[in-house]
């Protein structure tokens, strides 16, 4: 384990406090609430760091693209600069915040420091990996008035709900081109995921005859149709996918397999005396990074159309709802071996390098060829939780880390 230059420490009591002003700031989503209070906040934070700040209100017409109904509720992306030229290292944080729930000992919306820990909605999911990132920056820029690059901070909204309107948009739009991104997402202080896992989600709607039920043999029964379409899923199309295998790490090795889940939502019926003329049940089917979403929707198009044949009394219709790509980062890529090599020189652990079982913000970067991955204050676990709360010592860890990158990547020696 080597000694860091960087003062971390020096700076902990200032981030901190920065996370305690973020955290005030209650950006719940949905539907989206005091947006354009936090970018407020986190402009002064970034413009006193010396950044050159721009804050782009992202277009009514994309929200309402992907969100209609939060469309009326104003999106902002914040883009902090400092440096110049390549290579551009951007540090990605979404800013929005999941309700608190019920069941907290403190006020969630107010930070509370207990026993070495930082509670408050956000501390892991993650305004505790904004703060982080920002108290590596202004260590390291304190050690290194010079230096060879470009950091930047993106702050963006919605990652709770998808992303489109967050991200999503940051990079399809072109605001921001960076050669190396790090998500500051909880993955924990010995962990790097260098993908994520897609997901394709769709209901099956299954269309009988509706008939009166003093006489059933008047109707088709479409919720006895769509058990038995149902079926076929979990017996027939589980196991065609489950032949397939990931070649990388995954934090369970369980998910190195496509999955699905059925039946989280069924949706029908109308009143105990009727024969049921329509039902529908969701399938969220998980895709491993080798696979993509188009693929994967052609494959359950042309397994749905074995079945229409099979039962064609039936009229058999497939609702996609949410395509969410897989991501990948070559684990042999400069930004993975530097990432890892600062953790193991700042920590003194040899990092996990695995694969993320849930979606993340990394495909955005991903399809356009960017180097990007996930490494923030963790754990996971922790995050959407009451008393939703981060280890002071696993912020520093991680601020610790992100500053060595820095170093490694911005430093000419």
């Amino acid at each position: 384990m080597v000694e860091q230059g960087i003062n971390i420490d020096k700076h902990l009591e200032w981030a901190i406090s920065v996370l305690k002003k973020f955290i005030e700031i209650p950006t719940v989503n949905p539907p989206g609430e005091r947006y354009g209070d936090f970018v407020s906040e986190a402009s002064k934070v970034l413009e006193e760091l010396g950044f050159s700040v721009e804050t782009h209100e992202v277009p009514k017409s994309v929200v309402e693209k992907y969100y209609p109904e939060y469309a009326d509720y104003p999106r902002y992306i914040v883009i902090g600069r400092l440096g110049g030229g390549r290579p551009t290292i951007q540090f990605n944080g979404h800013y929005d915040v999941v309700p608190p729930g019920a069941g907290w000992s403190t006020d969630p919306f107010k930070l509370t420091i207990k026993e070495g820990r930082l509670y408050g909605r956000g501390s892991v999911d993650m305004k505790g990996g904004i703060a982080a990132s920002l108290l590596a920056i202004k260590a390291f820029t304190e050690s290194f008035k010079e230096f060879e690059g470009t950091v930047e901070v993106a702050l963006v909204p919605d990652e709770e709900i998808g992303g489109e309107s967050g991200t999503g948009y940051l990079v399809r739009s072109g605001l921001s081109k960076p050669d190396y991104v790090v998500i500051a997402e909880p993955s924990g202080s010995d962990r790097v995921w260098f993908g994520h896992r897609g997901a394709l989600w769709f209901y099956v709607e299954v269309y009988g005859k509706q008939a009166h039920g003093s006489a059933p043999w008047l109707g088709v029964n479409a919720f006895e149709g769509m058990v038995r379409v149902a079926e076929k899923f979990m017996r027939e199309y589980s196991v065609k996918i489950g032949s397939k295998e990931s070649k990388y790490s995954y934090d369970d090795p369980r998910g190195a397999k496509p999955t699905i889940t059925v039946g989280g939502e069924v949706r029908g019926g109308a009143k105990i005396n009727i024969v049921p003329g329509y039902y529908a049940f969701s399938v969220d089917r998980r895709l491993i990074v080798e696979e993509s979403v188009e693929e994967v929707e052609k494959e359950v198009m042309e397994f749905i159309e074995n079945i229409r044949r099979e039962f064609p009394e039936l009229k058999i219709n497939v609702k996609v709802v949410n395509r969410l790509q897989p991501a990948l980062t070559d684990p042999e890529s400069e930004l993975v071996k530097v990432l890892s090599e600062s953790i193991s020189e700042v920590l003194g652990v040899k990092p996990k390098l695995t694969v993320c079982l849930g979606g993340l913000d990394m495909r955005f970067y991903s399809e356009k060829g960017i180097q990007v991955v996930t490494y923030g204050p963790g754990p996971l676990s922790l995050a959407h939780q009451a008393d939703e709360y981060l280890e002071i010592e696993e912020f520093t860890k991680v601020s610790k880390v992100y500053a060595h990158m820095l170093e490694k990547i911005l430093v000419k020696r």
